[in-house]
């Protein structure tokens, strides 16, 4: 007999982790079956969840009492009680999400003599090492640039897009070494590192265009073979990390080249402008040894405090790409205050934990809870398993845990109930999923 857990948020109750009971497991389920699942039809290995320690999201959580840092730090990286978050990302000096504009060199330090990354001990060290010591372990860390130093760029400023120019890219990609190296030594280890964000984007704020042909020359001609020179060649290299609209083209013209994709262990994706989750899947049919990862996704426009829509982004967003080979999710800001920042461009945005630093409050958003019903319950090593389904309306996806236990996540984003039953292994179950929720069940 099967030990079956079933956890459900709705928007009705708006209660979050409601267990419901007398479910029961049977030979036969007396509904037509509309989901089948088959645990011995495996994908792709889950890496986990996490977020970004970005310095805004930092300082938000520097200026809270004990109490509160540790409710935040509990909420995300405790096992138990929190997501269990075992990912994380930082920016390579400054990004939108910042305080300003900042490097870590002087100007014109070609030899980045004047290298040091002091401007992180204030904030973004103590967020992560809290967040290390509360997970009780190492953290999954990827590294990323928004924009090369102003002097080291065509346009002459870090924000507004711009080129890296030519004669500096032996000096830039040293600059991302310098940086692994340092956190490492302040014992923070960075698991890899992504060559550009959105390198499509030119933005109000710290931003840097790469053609897919740069990309692929920068990392063949300068990062892969510097980061190996310098000993951290086990680091992995993430392209893109931006949009699926064109995640394909992209991938295709640097992972078409082998002089280029032997460096690169896979593609980096955010989930702007559109869902085009088959994109993923059309990545991985033609890379099949490369990887797919979610680098960063958030709620545009500011704070939505008790927003429902916001949580079913998020679910839609993580079931879409889980479904096409993602292998691990990492949102944008862990920790963002009442207006959705500080942003120094003023681009603000919502998160999953707002704090109120004036009043020393945290608000928790529907966002946060819809991530908990995947994070809590499938965990990193875990392999998807294959589904068949007739139910309309309902987006959902099945992994299978290392201890033997499956979780199934089902997303209803519409104004009615559904009911079904799921078949396991020739036994049932009959779930009415309620309008407006999301629902995780697990089979111990």
């Amino acid at each position: 007999m099967r030990n079956i857990t079933v956890i459900q948020t709705k928007k009705e109750t708006g209660r979050p982790w409601e267990r419901v009971n007398n479910i029961e497991w049977k030979q036969k389920s007396d509904n037509a079956v509309s989901l089948k699942l088959f645990p011995k039809k495996q994908y792709q290995e889950w890496l986990g969840f996490g977020g970004a320690f970005t310095e805004a999201a930092a300082f938000n959580w520097s200026q809270l009492s004990d109490a509160n840092k540790d409710a935040i730090i509990n909420a995300y990286f405790n096992k138990e009680t929190g997501l269990g978050y075992n990912l994380g990302r930082t920016a390579i000096h400054s990004s939108d999400f910042a305080l300003g504009n900042y490097t870590y060199v002087e100007d014109g330090d070609v030899n980045l003599e004047s290298f040091n990354i002091e401007r992180e001990q204030k904030y973004v060290l103590p967020f992560i090492k809290a967040a290390e010591s509360e997970a009780n372990e190492t953290l999954t860390i990827l590294a990323s640039p928004w924009s090369p130093p102003a002097w080291m760029k065509t346009n002459g400023e870090m924000n507004h897009g711009g080129k890296l120019i030519e004669k500096y890219r032996e000096a830039w990609a040293n600059y991302y070494v310098k940086y692994v190296k340092a956190m490492e030594a302040a014992g923070v280890p960075i698991w890899g590192i992504s060559v550009q964000n959105e390198p499509e984007a030119t933005q109000v704020w710290d931003s840097c265009i790469y053609t897919a042909e740069e990309e692929r020359d920068f990392v063949k001609n300068f990062l892969g073979p510097i980061m190996e020179k310098n000993g951290l060649g086990d680091k992995k290299i993430i392209i893109w990390d931006h949009n699926r609209d064109v995640i394909v083209e992209r991938a295709t013209t640097v992972l078409s080249d082998p002089e280029a994709a032997k460096y690169v262990w896979g593609t980096g994706n955010h989930w702007y402008v559109s869902e085009e989750f088959e994109n993923l899947s059309k990545v991985h049919e033609a890379f099949p040894d490369k990887h797919l990862l979610f680098t960063e996704g958030c709620i545009e426009g500011g704070v939505k405090l008790g927003a429902w829509h916001t949580g079913e982004r998020y679910a839609r967003n993580i079931i879409g790409d889980m479904n096409n080979w993602l292998e691990g999710f990492i949102d944008w800001n862990l920790v963002l205050d009442i207006q959705g920042g500080p942003n120094h461009v003023g681009n603000y945005c919502d998160a999953p934990i707002i704090a109120d630093t004036e009043k020393d409050e945290v608000h928790f958003n529907s966002s946060y809870y819809y991530i908990g019903h995947f994070s809590k319950f499938i965990k990193p090593g875990a392999k998807r398993i294959s589904h068949e389904t007739e139910l309309a309306d309902v987006s959902l996806v099945a992994f299978r845990n290392e201890d033997e236990s499956i979780a199934v996540v089902l997303l209803n984003e519409t104004e009615a109930n559904k009911e079904t039953s799921i078949e396991l292994e020739g036994e049932g179950m009959d779930l009415s999923i309620p309008a407006r929720s999301i629902t995780t069940v697990v089979f111990n």
